[in-house]
């Protein structure tokens, strides 16, 4: 029941029961005045009858009015106790204690208010501890993967300038690695700084039609020359009757393309290297899966291979090379588009990832 409504039963109430109860006062005192106990409706018995009967309609009133207020009093203040209680408790940062109300009256609903509230700002400050961790994270990885070739530079200009590198043969070596750990930095940098552009949504997307029949087609080709020196091969999987356009940017998607497939090849590990590419389509997006060959992902790594810098082997990303950040700059450019990205693997049988595009009708 409402607030208001209590407030004008409360009132009703204080008039018609003190009514009531002077009626049923009336009877009950008249017949045990006049009737058991004999005494005679005049004089002084009446006097004190008069008395009696205004004695109890002062009581009644009392009582009535004393219990209505304790009651409305009581079903208001309470609330507004246990919200006052709430509010300074996530004031001070604690939101664990729950405000939810049963009742269905207005302080109910602005007690349920604050309970959704209470909820949004827990799995605020938690989404908040968790960016803060990330970001901690972030920033020891990225100190890590600039040191390490930072390191090597050093040592190599140390070499050459101490006389290690005493004939053309070595200096030539010791300028071709630091050469490479200046790439690999340099790549590094150009990584993190599109992921922050990700990261910020300050990167422009051009989106256009593409067909993503024709998309493959070229890229699958490309694919296959490499391939081939390494005797394998890329093969594309579609459906000539079914449509593939969707709505991308299409630089974007070479960079989610590539990002994959470098990553695949990266971690070939049989002598006969096959990637394959399937389209399937789906009510209002088109799926493409890239499968691989390779060693495959353990299970417990799966869920995490598109956090920024997630490592499922340290040591072999070290003789691979790489930066970390490839599916996590995928995994932006595809949510970017309103698409969905994950990947399924079997260790030692190969690992798909798939990813989803809006559908162009």
């Amino acid at each position: 029941m409402s607030i208001k409504k209590r407030l004008i039963l409360s009132n009703i109430g204080m008039i018609v029961i003190p009514i009531l109860g002077l009626i049923l006062v009336e009877f009950v005192a008249g017949y045990l005045f006049f009737y058991a106990m004999g005494m005679k409706p005049e004089g002084e018995d009446l006097q004190f009858f008069n008395s009696f009967r205004f004695g109890a309609m002062i009581l009644i009133v009392v009582i009535t009015n004393g219990l209505l207020t304790y009651y409305i009093s009581r079903s208001i203040i309470e609330p507004i106790k246990r919200l006052s209680l709430a509010a300074t408790k996530i004031s001070e940062g604690n939101l664990d204690d729950s405000c939810a109300s049963e009742k269905k009256d207005e302080l109910g609903r602005l007690s349920n208010t604050f309970e959704d509230m209470r909820l949004k700002l827990k799995e605020a400050a938690a989404l908040q501890k968790q960016y803060e961790l990330n970001r901690e994270e972030l920033i020891a990885s990225i100190s890590h993967d600039l040191k390490t070739p930072l390191t090597s530079i050093k040592g190599y200009v140390s070499g050459i300038q101490d006389g290690v590198a005493s004939t053309p043969e070595k200096l030539n070596r010791y300028m071709s690695k630091i050469e490479k750990n200046a790439h690999d930095m340099d790549t590094l940098i150009d990584e993190l700084f599109l992921y922050s552009k990700l990261d910020l949504e300050q990167l422009p997307f051009m989106f256009e039609k593409v067909n993503l029949n024709h998309y493959f087609d070229d890229y699958i080709e490309e694919l296959s020359l490499r391939l081939e020196k390494e005797k394998g091969k890329a093969v594309l999987y579609h459906d000539d009757h079914e449509s593939y356009i969707v709505e991308a940017d299409r630089e974007k998607l070479n960079r989610v393309v590539m990002n994959i497939t470098q990553n695949s090849l990266k971690y070939m590990d049989k002598a006969y290297k096959e990637i394959q590419v399937i389209l399937s389509e789906k009510q209002s997006e088109v799926q493409v899966e890239i499968k691989d060959n390779g060693s495959g992902i353990p299970a417990k790594d799966v869920p995490y291979i598109f956090d920024s810098f997630y490592r499922t082997d340290v040591s072999r990303n070290s003789a691979t090379g790489g930066t970390g950040l490839g599916l996590s700059i995928a995994k932006k450019i595809i949510e970017n588009h309103g698409g969905k990205i994950w990947a399924v693997s079997e260790p030692g049988v190969g690992t798909s990832i798939y990813f989803t595009l809006k559908k162009v009708n």
